[in-house]
Protein backbone atom coordinates (compact mmCIF):
# COMPACT_ATOMS: atom_id res chain seq x y z
CA UNK A 1 0.00 0.00 0.00
CA UNK A 2 1.74 3.44 -1.14
CA UNK A 3 1.24 6.10 2.01
CA UNK A 4 0.15 8.31 -1.14
CA UNK A 5 -3.12 6.54 -1.22
CA UNK A 6 -3.73 6.28 2.44
CA UNK A 7 -6.60 4.69 3.31
CA UNK A 8 -9.01 6.92 5.82
CA UNK A 9 -12.67 6.64 6.18
CA UNK A 10 -15.12 7.66 9.13
CA UNK A 11 -15.40 4.91 11.79
CA UNK A 12 -18.04 7.08 13.85
CA UNK A 13 -20.18 10.93 13.64
CA UNK A 14 -20.67 13.60 16.17
CA UNK A 15 -24.20 14.36 16.93
CA UNK A 16 -23.85 17.64 18.95
CA UNK A 17 -25.63 21.28 19.72
CA UNK A 18 -23.40 22.57 17.27
CA UNK A 19 -24.74 23.26 13.95
CA UNK A 20 -22.77 25.68 12.40
CA UNK A 21 -19.05 27.15 12.70
CA UNK A 22 -20.28 30.56 14.27
CA UNK A 23 -20.70 30.41 17.86
CA UNK A 24 -18.89 26.88 18.78
CA UNK A 25 -15.89 27.10 20.69
CA UNK A 26 -12.60 27.37 19.53
CA UNK A 27 -11.04 24.61 21.79
CA UNK A 28 -12.25 21.81 23.24
CA UNK A 29 -12.75 21.88 27.23
CA UNK A 30 -13.83 25.67 27.06
CA UNK A 31 -17.67 24.68 27.45
CA UNK A 32 -18.37 21.91 29.74
CA UNK A 33 -21.66 22.50 29.01
CA UNK A 34 -21.51 21.08 25.84
CA UNK A 35 -22.63 17.50 25.78
CA UNK A 36 -22.84 15.33 22.39
CA UNK A 37 -22.50 11.54 21.18
CA UNK A 38 -20.16 9.63 19.46
CA UNK A 39 -22.15 7.12 17.24
CA UNK A 40 -20.19 4.73 15.54
CA UNK A 41 -21.04 3.62 11.75
CA UNK A 42 -21.71 0.34 10.57
CA UNK A 43 -19.04 -1.97 10.52
CA UNK A 44 -17.75 -0.40 13.94
CA UNK A 45 -20.33 -0.86 16.60
CA UNK A 46 -18.54 -4.34 17.92
CA UNK A 47 -18.50 -3.43 21.90
CA UNK A 48 -15.27 -5.23 21.66
CA UNK A 49 -13.76 -1.98 19.78
CA UNK A 50 -14.44 -0.16 23.09
CA UNK A 51 -13.30 -2.73 25.54
CA UNK A 52 -11.71 -1.39 28.52
CA UNK A 53 -12.29 2.46 27.30
CA UNK A 54 -14.36 3.09 30.74
CA UNK A 55 -11.19 2.92 32.50
CA UNK A 56 -10.36 6.29 31.16
CA UNK A 57 -11.94 9.61 31.81
CA UNK A 58 -11.15 11.76 28.59
CA UNK A 59 -10.74 10.36 25.25
CA UNK A 60 -8.61 12.02 22.03
CA UNK A 61 -11.17 12.42 18.86
CA UNK A 62 -9.12 12.67 15.61
CA UNK A 63 -11.39 14.12 13.22
CA UNK A 64 -11.97 15.83 9.33
CA UNK A 65 -12.64 19.55 9.06
CA UNK A 66 -15.67 18.38 7.20
CA UNK A 67 -17.69 22.09 7.11
CA UNK A 68 -14.38 23.73 5.52
CA UNK A 69 -12.24 21.10 3.74
CA UNK A 70 -13.25 21.89 0.43
CA UNK A 71 -11.99 25.64 0.78
CA UNK A 72 -7.83 24.02 0.39
CA UNK A 73 -5.63 25.08 2.61
CA UNK A 74 -2.93 28.17 3.38
CA UNK A 75 0.56 28.30 4.30
CA UNK A 76 -0.29 31.34 6.92
CA UNK A 77 -3.33 32.23 8.92
CA UNK A 78 -5.01 34.83 11.23
CA UNK A 79 -5.50 33.24 14.95
CA UNK A 80 -8.65 34.89 16.51
CA UNK A 81 -6.57 35.04 19.71
CA UNK A 82 -4.42 37.55 18.19
CA UNK A 83 -7.30 39.55 16.43
CA UNK A 84 -7.06 38.33 13.57
CA UNK A 85 -4.70 41.12 11.94
CA UNK A 86 -1.20 38.94 12.91
CA UNK A 87 -0.15 36.06 10.47
CA UNK A 88 1.51 32.65 11.62
CA UNK A 89 2.06 29.70 9.98
CA UNK A 90 -0.62 26.78 9.39
CA UNK A 91 1.18 24.27 11.75
CA UNK A 92 2.04 26.73 14.44
CA UNK A 93 -1.98 27.34 14.94
CA UNK A 94 -5.02 25.06 15.05
CA UNK A 95 -6.78 26.38 11.77
CA UNK A 96 -9.11 24.37 10.19
CA UNK A 97 -7.56 25.15 6.56
CA UNK A 98 -4.82 22.33 6.63
CA UNK A 99 -3.26 20.53 4.40
CA UNK A 100 -4.70 17.48 5.52
CA UNK A 101 -8.08 18.56 7.22
CA UNK A 102 -7.55 16.58 10.47
CA UNK A 103 -8.24 18.14 14.07
CA UNK A 104 -7.96 16.76 17.62
CA UNK A 105 -10.55 17.41 20.51
CA UNK A 106 -10.28 16.26 24.21
CA UNK A 107 -13.33 15.28 25.87
CA UNK A 108 -14.64 13.78 28.78
CA UNK A 109 -15.96 10.27 28.19
CA UNK A 110 -19.82 10.65 30.54
CA UNK A 111 -21.02 7.20 29.00
CA UNK A 112 -20.75 4.03 26.71
CA UNK A 113 -24.65 3.00 25.25
CA UNK A 114 -24.54 -0.41 23.62
CA UNK A 115 -28.19 -0.82 22.54
CA UNK A 116 -28.17 -3.94 19.88
CA UNK A 117 -26.83 -2.84 16.64
CA UNK A 118 -26.00 0.81 18.40
CA UNK A 119 -22.75 1.64 19.41
CA UNK A 120 -22.86 5.25 21.26
CA UNK A 121 -19.96 7.39 23.28
CA UNK A 122 -21.64 9.94 25.57
CA UNK A 123 -19.16 13.11 25.90
CA UNK A 124 -18.98 16.26 27.47
CA UNK A 125 -16.66 19.31 26.60
CA UNK A 126 -16.79 19.39 22.80
CA UNK A 127 -16.48 21.73 20.03
CA UNK A 128 -17.16 19.81 17.13
CA UNK A 129 -20.27 20.72 14.54
CA UNK A 130 -23.07 18.04 14.04
CA UNK A 131 -22.25 15.48 11.69
CA UNK A 132 -18.56 15.77 12.18
CA UNK A 133 -16.75 12.19 11.22
CA UNK A 134 -14.19 10.70 13.73
CA UNK A 135 -11.24 8.98 12.25
CA UNK A 136 -9.56 7.88 14.97
CA UNK A 137 -10.51 7.46 19.30
CA UNK A 138 -7.55 6.97 22.02
CA UNK A 139 -7.67 7.93 25.50
CA UNK A 140 -6.19 10.16 27.07
CA UNK A 141 -3.08 9.45 29.52
CA UNK A 142 -2.28 12.00 31.49
CA UNK A 143 1.14 11.52 32.71
CA UNK A 144 1.82 11.57 29.16
CA UNK A 145 -0.33 14.04 27.71
CA UNK A 146 -0.74 16.75 30.54
CA UNK A 147 2.56 18.57 30.43
CA UNK A 148 2.42 21.24 33.08
CA UNK A 149 5.81 22.95 31.92
CA UNK A 150 4.75 23.10 28.45
CA UNK A 151 4.91 26.20 26.48
CA UNK A 152 1.56 27.39 24.84
CA UNK A 153 2.78 30.65 22.69
CA UNK A 154 0.32 33.11 21.78
CA UNK A 155 -2.42 30.63 23.44
CA UNK A 156 -0.55 30.34 26.83
CA UNK A 157 -3.99 30.38 28.82
CA UNK A 158 -7.75 30.16 28.24
CA UNK A 159 -9.64 33.11 27.19
CA UNK A 160 -11.37 35.42 29.89
CA UNK A 161 -14.67 33.80 30.77
CA UNK A 162 -16.12 36.40 33.21
CA UNK A 163 -17.99 38.55 31.06
CA UNK A 164 -21.75 38.99 32.17
CA UNK A 165 -24.40 37.31 30.20
CA UNK A 166 -28.44 39.38 30.48
CA UNK A 167 -31.52 37.98 29.05
CA UNK A 168 -34.20 39.44 27.86
CA UNK A 169 -37.83 39.37 29.28
CA UNK A 170 -39.04 37.65 25.88
CA UNK A 171 -35.64 35.63 26.22
CA UNK A 172 -36.37 34.59 29.12
CA UNK A 173 -39.98 33.43 28.53
CA UNK A 174 -38.81 31.71 25.72
CA UNK A 175 -36.29 29.76 27.96
CA UNK A 176 -38.87 28.98 30.00
CA UNK A 177 -40.49 27.41 27.12
CA UNK A 178 -37.57 25.77 26.14
CA UNK A 179 -36.57 24.39 29.48
CA UNK A 180 -38.44 20.76 29.01
CA UNK A 181 -36.84 19.59 26.38
CA UNK A 182 -33.51 21.42 27.10
CA UNK A 183 -32.79 21.83 31.06
CA UNK A 184 -29.24 23.46 31.25
CA UNK A 185 -30.50 26.00 28.02
CA UNK A 186 -29.54 28.95 30.17
CA UNK A 187 -25.93 27.68 31.61
CA UNK A 188 -25.15 26.31 27.96
CA UNK A 189 -25.69 30.06 26.45
CA UNK A 190 -23.95 31.83 28.94
CA UNK A 191 -20.77 29.67 29.05
CA UNK A 192 -20.98 30.32 25.49
CA UNK A 193 -21.20 34.01 24.97
CA UNK A 194 -18.71 34.17 28.05
CA UNK A 195 -16.16 33.28 25.33
CA UNK A 196 -17.22 36.04 23.10
CA UNK A 197 -17.53 34.23 19.78
CA UNK A 198 -17.57 37.16 17.58
CA UNK A 199 -15.38 37.29 14.32
CA UNK A 200 -11.58 38.98 15.36
CA UNK A 201 -12.59 41.85 13.41
CA UNK A 202 -15.50 42.85 14.56
CA UNK A 203 -14.38 42.83 18.21
CA UNK A 204 -11.33 44.90 16.95
CA UNK A 205 -13.51 47.35 15.33
CA UNK A 206 -16.15 47.02 18.32
CA UNK A 207 -18.86 46.45 15.83
CA UNK A 208 -22.12 46.95 17.33
CA UNK A 209 -25.10 44.69 15.32
CA UNK A 210 -27.45 41.33 16.45
CA UNK A 211 -25.84 38.39 15.80
CA UNK A 212 -27.12 34.79 15.62
CA UNK A 213 -25.95 31.52 16.29
CA UNK A 214 -27.44 27.89 15.99
CA UNK A 215 -27.52 25.46 19.34
CA UNK A 216 -29.41 22.51 18.64
CA UNK A 217 -32.70 23.58 16.88
CA UNK A 218 -32.64 27.15 17.91
CA UNK A 219 -31.35 30.46 16.93
CA UNK A 220 -30.22 32.18 20.04
CA UNK A 221 -30.37 36.40 19.28
CA UNK A 222 -27.44 38.48 20.99
CA UNK A 223 -25.67 41.74 20.91
CA UNK A 224 -23.00 43.29 23.06
CA UNK A 225 -23.73 46.11 25.39
CA UNK A 226 -20.55 47.45 26.84
CA UNK A 227 -18.37 44.78 28.20
CA UNK A 228 -22.00 42.75 28.45
CA UNK A 229 -23.92 40.27 26.57
CA UNK A 230 -27.34 40.54 26.21
CA UNK A 231 -29.56 37.30 24.69
CA UNK A 232 -32.77 39.39 22.83
CA UNK A 233 -34.71 36.33 21.98
CA UNK A 234 -34.77 32.81 21.45
CA UNK A 235 -36.29 31.89 18.31
CA UNK A 236 -38.06 28.48 18.21
CA UNK A 237 -38.16 25.97 15.03
CA UNK A 238 -39.79 27.48 12.37
CA UNK A 239 -38.31 30.86 12.95
CA UNK A 240 -37.93 32.85 9.90
CA UNK A 241 -34.77 34.13 9.70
Amino acid sequence: MSINALPLSPIARVSSPYREKFGTPRQSGLVNEAVGEIHFEQGYCDPNMVRGLEQFSHLWLIYVFHATMNDGWKATVTPPRLGGSTRLGVFATRSNFRPNPLGLSVVKLEDIIHKGNLLVLKVRGLELLDGTPIVDIKPYIPYADALPDAKGGFAGEAPGSERQVLFTDAARQELETCSVAYPDLEAFICALLRQDPRPAQHVRNDEQREYGMLLYDLNIRWHMDGDSVVVNSIELPGYIA
